[in-house]
Order: structure tokens, then sequence, then C-alpha cells
């Protein structure tokens, strides 16, 4: 088995690695969230088709600190279970996010943890945009 790490990810986190051994900067949003879709866009009410719907929110998290809203009604599109109603990002630091890949992508190559980024989100069928200031990403359990 191999994996690569691309080489801008390693020269942001070198400098972390000689000097403690680690790295801790990895930002975290604190979301769970679903790729939006047609069938999701028409169980939603809106017409983006692009973006993440946040099904929930880690209580506590940065997220839930800036007031972001979780899928709050369930809805089965296609035999999957989804959580709906919840906000709808769409940008982050006015770059179109059109999944949840793009996301993480964004996070990881422009962030730290502990900066504040603005998320362009769709709440209730509005667009609104919400400051959220970035966690660390906890280790894995």
């Amino acid at each position: 088995m191999g994996f690569a790490i691309p080489s801008d990810t390693i020269i942001k986190e070198m400098p972390s690695l000689v000097a403690n051994g680690s790295y801790n900067l990895h930002s975290y949003l604190g979301i769970g969230g679903v790729d939006m879709n047609y069938q999701l866009t028409q169980a939603s009410g809106t017409n983006f088709t692009y973006g993440v719907l946040i099904e929930n929110v880690v209580q506590g998290g940065p997220a839930s600190n800036a007031g972001l809203r979780a899928g709050n009604r369930t809805e089965t599109i296609l035999g999957r279970l989804y959580f709906i109603g919840g906000d709808i990002i769409v940008s982050i630091n006015g770059t179109r996010v059109i999944n949840n890949d793009a996301l993480a992508t964004y996070l990881e190559e422009n962030t730290i943890a502990g900066q504040t980024v603005s998320l362009g989100i769709i709440r209730d069928g509005n667009y609104v945009n919400v400051n959220v200031q970035l966690g660390a990403r906890p280790p894995i359990s």
C-alpha cells in the first residue's frame, strides 16, 4: 500500500514536525454533511444542486458555536435516510464549494486551526454569510 502527501501540505507542516514531532493545526468545522444533489434539492425546497448539506453539528464545536444549523427532519431518498432542513454550505471565503471533497480540500490547503473563515450558506432559502472560527481537528480515537 502506498499513499502520497501533496508537497504543499508537507511544506506547511514541516516546521512543526521538526520542532515538535507533530502537527496539530489541521482545521476542523465540526459538522457531518452530505453532497447536495438533485433529489436533495427537491426534498429541501431549494434551488442549489451543489454544496454541502449539514446533517449534524458537533455540540460545542466551531460550527455549533457559530450558529450553523443541522438537519431537523428525516427524508428517505433513493433508499437512503437523510437529515434535511439544515444549512447548505455553498462557499468558503468566496470560493465555491461544490461538495464535501471541495470543502475538505479547501480547509486543508488554505486554513489552520484558530483561523476565522466566512461561509456562504443557504438557510431557509436565503443566502447568508456566517463567520466561523475553526478548531483543531480532534485526534482519531
